[in-house]
């Protein structure tokens, strides 16, 4: 967020879509390797800390193969290039520079390279030794690297530089990171005893037909998340993606505050669940969904009711602000967040086929509504367009967690379920209540906060004992509270 301005700053509006749809067309190609890493990330979680040898066969094996995804990666990138079908992905409609296409270019390639030498097997390495709780030092690793690569551009960018000079900035930083990177994940492995195993091609081969499943959903679930900018790119140009990308940045920032609550739960959430433990599961389910209900709902009320003005000095007027709009993306992360104990459920035990249909179901939705609802309405369409596909994925997904779990001697938490859900009910009717009637706003705000705090309260109460008796302890721990209420 604090980024932006400082790239529209100094850069056009079309040069900073470029740049975007660059880094999303780099996401949407590492698919493959994503959906392989993601797939054997549950599979560490399944052999755990006593298979050490099951564990090391798989990791080197799966390193071979990310190899090779990573070189099929950069002879895509070089057929766009050489293919001249690079414009069209970077909203050809007003990108009218050579100069700016080709840079985009050796800023993709750039890209491709980077990703081989710092993610590719590191990605691996990570998830090999999250069994063994170095999921923390892991993350801090990932935040490193992001705030490297995120300050590094930018510093190139107030410097003057232009766009293949931010893009070699960027890569040569993420080439230095991966030094150290590597160093510690060397240590780790040997003190975890993760041995060197000759690789397997037929278990790596086997691995990846099996990820095929998981790279299809992530692919698909790109179309509804980020990849919807290459939809949009065409159809609204770079300044139109430009516009979206910016208005959903807060979106965006709320999506990672839930992963910071979900990614690291998952590990502990899938041996809950291994062991059949309830009671346990339940307080993985509740805590995510006290997030939503006491911090996001709120929260995202508040924010619409005082973005407006925040948003254009942000954008330094170059980016108008549509309510509407920003209220749309703003209420899919809210049914986002709903959904997010049932994804957990269907994704750690690696169901495939349903994770593929929800999801080509989802994209579908996204591509549709954006290919009807863009032309006629504008970026605004590409945001009810994910909405509706979040809305969608959301009771799919509930249906699909709600089976394994009654099939394997467990249930769906049903009341604190619905109390989330009527939490995002009132988000939404108060967002949409203070952009009919914007005279009335603080009075919507005050109402509505009254009501969340109501239904936090009533989702306190349906909480297991358990998960009450943690969150307390978490909270008497904090400095401020021992400061207040001293024992």
């Amino acid at each position: 967020m604090a980024l932006v301005p400082l790239y529209l700053s100094h850069w056009s509006v079309v040069t900073f879509g470029v740049w975007i749809a660059v880094q999303t067309l780099g996401s949407v190609i590492s698919i493959l390797d994503l959906g392989h890493q993601e797939f054997l990330a549950y599979e560490f979680l399944k052999i755990g800390t006593t298979r050490r040898p099951a564990l090391s066969k798989h990791l080197w094996s799966g390193i071979s193969i990310g190899i090779l995804l990573s070189l099929v990666q950069l002879l895509i990138i070089t057929a766009l290039l050489v293919t001249g079908a690079l414009p069209y992905f970077l909203g050809k409609t007003d990108v009218a520079s050579p100069g700016l296409i080709r840079d985009a270019g050796i800023v993709l390639l750039l890209q491709g390279i980077t990703w081989l030498v710092c993610t590719s097997v590191s990605g691996l390495f990570f998830r090999a030794l999250a069994p063994f709780g170095h999921y923390p030092r892991m993350a801090w690793w990932g935040l490193a690297y992001s705030v490297a690569c995120s300050v590094a551009p930018v510093s190139a960018v107030l410097l003057g530089a232009g766009l293949l000079t931010t893009g070699v900035v960027t890569a040569v930083t993420g080439l230095i990171i991966a030094l150290p990177l590597y160093l510690d994940l060397s240590r780790l492995l040997r003190q975890e005893q993760i041995p060197f195993t000759r690789p397997s091609l037929r278990l790596g081969f086997k691995n990846f037909t099996r990820s095929l499943a998981i790279t299809g959903r992530v692919l698909l679930e790109n179309a509804r998340q980020q990849g919807v900018r290459l939809l949009l790119a065409p159809l609204a140009g770079a300044a139109g993606l430009a516009a979206f990308s910016t208005m959903r940045t807060g979106a965006n920032v709320a999506l990672q505050g839930l992963n910071t609550v979900v990614n690291p739960m998952m590990p502990e959430l899938m041996r809950f669940l291994h062991q059949r433990d309830q009671a346990r599961s339940e307080v993985a389910f509740g805590t995510i969904w006290f997030v939503l209900v006491a911090v996001m709902a709120p929260a995202t009320v508040v924010f619409q009711a005082v973005v407006e003005p925040l948003y254009g000095l942000w954008t330094r007027g170059k980016v108008p602000f549509d309510p509407l709009l920003f209220a749309t993306l703003s209420l899919s992360v809210l049914v986002y967040a709903v959904v997010q104990p049932a994804m957990a459920v269907v994704r750690g035990n690696n169901l495939l086929r349903p994770q593929l249909l929800l999801s080509a179901t989802a994209a579908a939705v996204v591509v549709g509504g954006i290919v009807v609802l863009v032309p006629s309405t504008g970026i605004l369409g590409g945001g009810l367009a994910l909405l509706a596909a979040e809305v969608v994925a959301t009771f799919g997904y509930r249906v699909v967690a709600g089976q394994w779990l009654r099939t394997n001697g467990l249930y769906w938490p049903t009341r604190p379920f619905r109390i989330a859900v009527t939490s995002v009910w009132v988000a939404a009717l108060a967002m949409g209540a203070m952009i009919v009637l914007p005279q009335l706003k603080w009075l919507i705000v005050s109402s509505a906060l009254v009501l969340l705090l109501g239904n936090a309260w009533r989702y306190w109460q349906v909480l297991p004992t358990l998960a009450t008796e943690h969150t307390l302890r978490l909270v008497s721990a904090l400095p401020l509270v021992k400061r207040l209420f001293p024992a």
